[in-house]
């Protein structure tokens, strides 16, 4: 397996419209381990498009209990049991992730205890073991080791940055985000930082076509993501080798086109810089 890295979905928010991004996903595969980084709508489709077959993943995270990270959590796992998943998937993510599945169990509990009786299949119950992220180490396996640091996306508490390291690499996936002065050291050297980014001039823009709305969403997008500038200067300062920008707010506004997220970013970041897009690879 050649180490590589999927965004799947790139977008900000869970609303898609024609000419939109997917919400968040993406996954990473190192050290003969495939790990899966959130799970918004559309997952499932883009596993399969970056050649990756759902029963194969060794472990998933969810970074915070926004739906444009976790809407199709559920229904992936479900469908990686019907395509022949037989083990047990490290499931880490915020305190309720556990209730989310259980009420996902519960929901589908007609079709799955048919299949279990009708064609033999393991409880998918057992397919899944939950645990809570926390501040730290995460994940350890095959000399991959994952890292989480508690970022700042109020009003919710439990929302994680992570850091990937193996071999000689190092990953880091910010996850939803204000501008975060530990970010600096926690993506120190990085082979490639993914960041979330907002352009604020196109958040005005949206918001004031919501007229009913759209002051409250304006304070919550401002007070809780990072402008574009403010991610080429932690980029900077963090010494990493190449940027990647996702979780994009606005998307899919024609008026808003990689020359002005470019031009952003680039007034305080001067490196190797990606606009990514949904199926987006990097090799690694």
């Amino acid at each position: 397996m050649s180490d590589r890295l999927v965004l799947m979905g790139v977008k900000g928010g869970p609303a898609i419209r024609p000419g939109s991004n997917m919400p968040t996903s993406l996954v990473l595969q190192a050290a003969d381990q495939t790990i899966l980084i959130d799970a918004g709508l559309g997952v499932s489709r883009g596993l399969c498009d970056a050649g990756i077959a759902l029963p194969t993943l060794d472990a998933i995270l969810v970074t915070h209990l926004h739906s444009d990270h976790y809407l199709e959590l559920g229904p992936l796992l479900h469908t990686a049991w019907t395509c022949g998943l037989r083990k047990t998937i490290p499931l880490i993510g915020p305190t309720g992730l556990r209730p989310y599945w259980e009420h996902f169990l519960r929901a589908m509990a007609f079709d799955v205890d048919l299949r279990i009786a009708d064609e033999g299949r393991p409880p998918l119950a057992e397919r899944v073991a939950i645990s809570t992220i926390t501040e730290g180490t995460v994940y350890e396996a095959n000399g991959l080791t994952i890292t989480a640091l508690r970022n700042h996306h109020p009003p919710i508490e439990e929302t994680f940055a992570l850091r990937f390291d193996w071999s000689d690499k190092r990953v880091v996936f910010s996850g939803d985000t204000t501008a975060l002065p530990e970010m600096v050291s926690f993506a120190k050297g990085a082979d490639l930082l993914i960041h979330e980014a907002m352009l604020v001039e196109g958040v005005h823009a949206l918001c004031d076509r919501l007229p009913t709305a759209g002051d409250r969403l304006r304070a919550h997008i401002l007070g809780s993501h990072t402008s574009a500038q403010d991610v080429g200067r932690i980029a900077t300062e963090a010494g990493v080798k190449h940027l990647a920008l996702s979780h994009f707010v606005p998307d899919g506004d024609p008026n808003y086109t990689d020359t002005h997220w470019e031009a952003a970013v680039r007034e305080t970041y001067s490196g190797p810089l990606t606009i990514s897009r949904d199926g987006e690879a990097f090799a690694l």
